[in-house]
């Protein structure tokens, strides 16, 4: 888990997120969702630009394609994906692109280029994310939100994410959200929490919007 005392009190000590902290309360990110980095990866590809509740539904058709039969998962195994055919693939809803990139995570999985937790655990971000980063289908943000929720890594910062951005802007009082390279030289004071102060920018984005939060940064 994250040390959310520490946190608050680096992030604290900045009056405006001192405000933010006090509205909202203690931070509940907990980085840890139990899953291999193959399986997020899955799901991230799964759920690209649909909506969480589609993208649920396509990733659990998906998973009755596995050993275990069981749409709440796990994912087929990389060698069982493999030996898919496009038809049973596609009738989960899956474009030709997703099914594309999915294909190149199972082999990549198979050749150790994807790692399992216990490898990652011995891999910085900046490692993991040159190394995913290479797969079809994955970009740097959907491999920094591997390292936040599956990986449980305290210090990312998703400079690229609307979300963040608009948080930072409405925690600052800007007129504009910053540009990625502004708002990593902004945050950088807040290493090695920058995790924590993702989530609370994510939460101040949402404030008053009547949609639910988003479950992937939830």
């Amino acid at each position: 888990m994250f040390l959310m005392v520490d946190s608050a009190t680096l992030l604290g000590a900045d009056p405006d997120l001192a405000a933010v902290i006090a509205r909202i309360g203690p931070c509940t990110l907990h980085g840890d969702n139990g899953q291999e980095p193959y399986d997020a990866l899955l799901r991230a590809i799964a759920g690209q630009q649909l909506h969480g509740a589609a993208a649920r539904k396509i990733f659990g058709r998906l998973c009755l394609l596995g050993e275990q039969e069981n749409m709440d998962g796990p994912p087929p195994s990389p060698a069982r994906l493999l030996s898919l055919s496009e038809e049973s693939l596609r009738a989960c809803g899956l474009s030709g692109s997703k099914l594309l990139a999915m294909r190149g995570v199972a082999q990549a999985r198979l050749d150790d280029v994807v790692p399992t937790r216990s490898e990652a655990a011995g891999m910085t971000d900046e490692d993991l994310i040159a190394r995913l980063v290479t797969l079809r289908g994955i970009g740097r943000w959907t491999v920094e939100m591997l390292l936040m929720f599956t990986l449980n890594r305290p210090d990312v910062m998703p400079v690229d994410d609307f979300g963040v951005r608009e948080g930072w802007r409405r925690i600052k009082g800007l007129e504009l959200p910053p540009k990625p390279k502004a708002l990593k030289e902004e945050t950088a004071r807040f290493s090695p929490y920058r995790s924590t102060l993702a989530w609370y920018c994510w939460r101040v984005a949402e404030e008053g919007k009547k949609t639910a939060p988003n479950p992937l940064t939830a």
